[in-house]
């Protein structure tokens, strides 16, 4: 039998806790044996109080000694009060040994970097949190764009729902693949969904207000299908090239090249959701003469082909592809 313990802590989110529970308690009942043993504990052993509900424990962190797995349930967004929160868990983290499995969910992937766990380790979280984790942890190998990752018994999940997504692959690990396809089947949810960069917006919220690439930022909007480079990006801003990736990198934290082919892959999601376009039209209509770059940059970028994303969107709509 396999021993999981669930941390529970102020900043916990109940739907994720409860995601993982019912998981491996579900899969206890699809096996017809008791696979996984699931106990919820806390730093010191009382209940938790998570501002929805308080939850009962069974224990402190000293019955994570005697398990297989210790799992963190997501922790919300705000990084810094989990990591203040926390600092008997951290001590805990500090001390595992390589074979010790550790797991994380969506956000709470910030208490195993900030234990070292991680370090130099594959690793995700949730997306939106991507630039603030690699500035509080360079010594981790981010891969936000997946939706699970493992690296030795280091597991993390990205946002949400891909929490499921790593606890099936943990049931997989543990009971077999046909048992995680039986958990999914009763779930009726998808395995093997992509990566999570198919959910992630392509352009992220600038990181501060700049009155010189603001505008330059507003202009792309209308501009990103011309030919343009950065001696142009330049003279519409009216400052020089070496200025111009100086403040746009602060501004949008990518390069102006990154950020235009990223305009131009968003504009694209919006033109296939007209089957009436060819995936040459499309790609024309945003900037780009070749359909080949096209579809490998989209690919690259959102994690599938531009007609898988356009057969995926119309099917959730329920018409035909």
């Amino acid at each position: 039998m396999i021993r999981i313990a669930l941390y529970v802590c102020p900043q916990t989110v109940l739907s994720s806790l409860g995601m993982a529970d019912d998981a491996f308690r579900l899969t206890n009942q699809l096996a017809g044996e008791r696979l996984f043993e699931v106990i919820r504990l806390s730093a010191d052993g009382l209940p938790v109080d998570i501002g929805c509900a308080q939850l009962r424990v069974a224990g402190d962190l000293r019955l994570a000694d005697g398990v297989d797995l210790l799992l963190i349930p997501a922790t919300g967004s705000a990084i810094e009060r989990t990591l203040n929160g926390n600092p008997e868990l951290l001590a805990w983290l500090a001390t595992r040994p390589a074979s010790q499995q550790l797991a994380s969910l969506c956000s709470s992937a910030c208490l195993l970097a900030a234990s070292g766990v991680l370090d130099g380790r594959r690793a995700t979280t949730h997306w939106s949190l991507a630039g603030a984790f690699r500035q509080r942890f360079p010594r981790v190998n981010l891969q936000v764009d997946e939706l699970f990752t493992e690296d030795g018994n280091r597991f993390c999940s990205g946002g949400a729902q891909a929490g499921m997504d790593l606890c099936l692959h943990l049931i997989a690990w543990h009971g077999g693949d046909w048992l995680a396809e039986r958990v999914a089947g009763a779930l009726v949810f998808e395995r093997g969904r992509g990566r999570q960069s198919r959910f992630a917006p392509l352009l992220p919220e600038p990181l501060l207000e700049d009155g010189l690439i603001a505008p330059l930022l507003r202009w792309l909007q209308q501009h990103h299908a011309q030919a343009i480079d950065l001696q142009r990006l330049a003279q519409q801003a009216n400052c020089s090239t070496r200025t111009l990736l100086r403040r746009f990198k602060a501004a949008t934290g990518l390069t102006p090249n990154d950020y235009l082919q990223r305009l131009r892959i968003s504009a694209a999601q919006s033109a296939l959701r007209n089957p009436a376009r060819s995936l040459e039209q499309v790609a024309a209509q945003v900037g780009y003469a070749d359909r080949a770059t096209f579809a490998k940059l989209f690919k690259q970028l959102c994690g599938e082909t531009p007609g898988a994303f356009r057969k995926r969107f119309n099917h959730r709509l329920g018409s035909a592809p």
